[in-house]
């Protein structure tokens, strides 16, 4: 089986952002990293080269693959944020219908800018993701 190609490094979270050349995405990020250190209660750590991520679990699934993965995260990539949620949460379509501007795959989440969203859903979209990870993938 392959191995994961995206892990958690030693990398500085204070270096990545201050390389992004866009201001306001920096700003934006550090919103983030607040919103989900509150939320976790973790702070935040490199995932791989460009995605910032608060605790871990490790999950396995049916087909045998296995990890280990933060139980919440983001990307500040050039076209948008890449928010990372659990696939699938008690509340989460309503809580879509009510954030604001973005787009959507299965487990993420792309936005612009911040000032597109409603905060106080997306937190809760945030604690609602975490309490879903840790229930599918409680710590031993």
């Amino acid at each position: 089986m392959a191995k994961n190609k995206t892990t958690a490094t030693g990398a500085s979270v204070e270096a990545f952002i201050s390389s992004l050349p866009d201001v306001k995405k920096k700003q934006d990020s550090y919103t983030l990293i607040d919103m989900m250190r509150d939320v976790t209660g973790h702070e935040p750590y490199m995932w791989g080269p460009a995605i910032i991520g608060f605790g871990n679990y490790h999950y396995k699934y049916e087909s045998g693959r296995e990890g280990d993965a933060p139980i919440a995260g983001f990307s500040p990539r050039k076209a948008a944020f890449s928010l990372y949620f659990e696939a699938e949460f008690p509340g989460r379509k309503e809580l879509l219908a009510r954030l604001g501007k973005h787009k959507e795959a299965v487990a993420c989440v792309y936005v612009k800018k911040l000032a597109d969203l409603d905060l106080e859903v997306l937190k809760k979209m945030i604690v609602a993701s975490v309490k879903q990870t840790t229930k599918l993938y409680p710590s031993k």
